[in-house]
């Protein structure tokens, strides 16, 4: 735990200004954690380090490189812990989690404390904060905000690099039935509700 603050100080440098995965984004993942470790017998010390460093390697979403994201953060993880005092047993556990979290690697992590990063990072995506990221990340990529079609991906698959709204359907609509710890089934469940209510109302206003 006495690593935490140089850590902080250490990201918050090295962090990029991105529209949804900057220090902020960090920091509510952080809290996130802290929320889902709780009901868990997890070690904090080591959950929160691979919280801070989970995107210290982050590339634009049009990025051919942003499916290897994770695993390229967790190889700079393991060169950033090397001057602190970690064990390589954990180590291994950190970097394990910041591999494995991320959901296009398509992965349930291993390790109880990967499995409190994917769900907080998850929850990150959710709510209004979830859509506020997605609209943000969606502007910064030039996409049009729905298609003027089918909005609501009715009559087709969803595409969210063309956009902004598949993403609910594409991705965040399914996190709820992905999480792995109680607690975040049932903080999913209730930013799903804010998202399926800001659908309804976004569809009575176009």
């Amino acid at each position: 735990m006495k690593n935490l603050k140089a850590l902080q100080t250490e990201v918050a440098k090295r962090i990029k200004n991105d529209p949804a995965h900057d220090y902020s984004h960090i920091m509510r993942v952080y809290k996130n954690a802290q929320r889902i470790a709780k009901h868990e017998n997890a070690d904090l010390g080591l959950v929160l380090t691979a919280v801070l460093l989970h995107d210290i390697v982050h590339f634009p979403k049009s990025d051919k490189r942003s499916k290897a994201a994770s695993i390229k953060s967790a190889d700079l993880a393991k060169k950033i812990l090397a001057k602190y005092d970690y064990s390589k047993k954990e180590i291994r556990i950190i970097t394990d989690a910041i591999r494995d979290h991320s959901y296009s690697r398509n992965k349930r992590p291993k390790t109880l404390e990967g499995k409190i990063l994917q769900d907080a990072d998850r929850l990150d995506a959710l709510g209004s904060i979830g859509i506020a990221r997605t609209f943000s990340v969606g502007g910064a990529e030039g996409r049009p905000m729905y298609n003027e079609l089918d909005p609501f991906c009715q009559k087709r698959r969803p595409d969210d690099k063309a956009w902004t709204a598949d993403h609910f359907y594409r991705k965040l609509l399914v996190l709820e039935k992905k999480m792995n710890t109680e607690f975040a089934r049932k903080e999913a469940r209730r930013r799903t509700k804010i998202l399926r209510g800001f659908l309804l109302e976004l569809k009575k206003e176009i």
